[in-house]
């Protein structure tokens, strides 16, 4: 196994773990973030357990590469959507930076788990 396959799925898992989680839990931020964005706190919800699912594929990709593959390309889509929903909310460029470079390095762990 590629070990940059390795740590940016290990990244990434933490990352999205950690977001997920709140989002589901419906911390102060994410409810606010949700409004922001013009979406309700139940669809918020939806997409922190979307984030929480890709962490489990990213962590059983480790055992299984097409998995963790699969997880990461689920991840650049939902990353693409974040970007839109922030460029619809009229945000600053330099809030499109991370789900942005997010959505980068979710694209190189697909694509490392592709090559290998």
């Amino acid at each position: 196994m590629h070990y940059t396959f390795v740590g940016l799925s290990l990244a990434l898992a933490a990352v999205f773990l950690a977001t997920g989680s709140a989002k589901i839990l419906r911390a102060r931020w994410t409810v606010h973030a949700a409004q922001h964005l013009g979406y309700s706190a139940r669809s918020f919800r939806v997409i922190g357990t979307l984030e929480v699912a890709a962490t489990f594929g990213l962590l059983a990709g480790l055992a299984w590469t097409p998995l963790g593959t699969a997880a990461a390309v689920g991840l650049v889509a939902l990353l693409i959507g974040a970007v839109l929903a922030h460029r619809r909310a009229g945000d600053a460029i330099p809030a499109l930076i991370p789900p942005a470079w997010l959505a980068l390095a979710s694209a190189a762990t697909a694509a490392v788990g592709i090559v290998q």
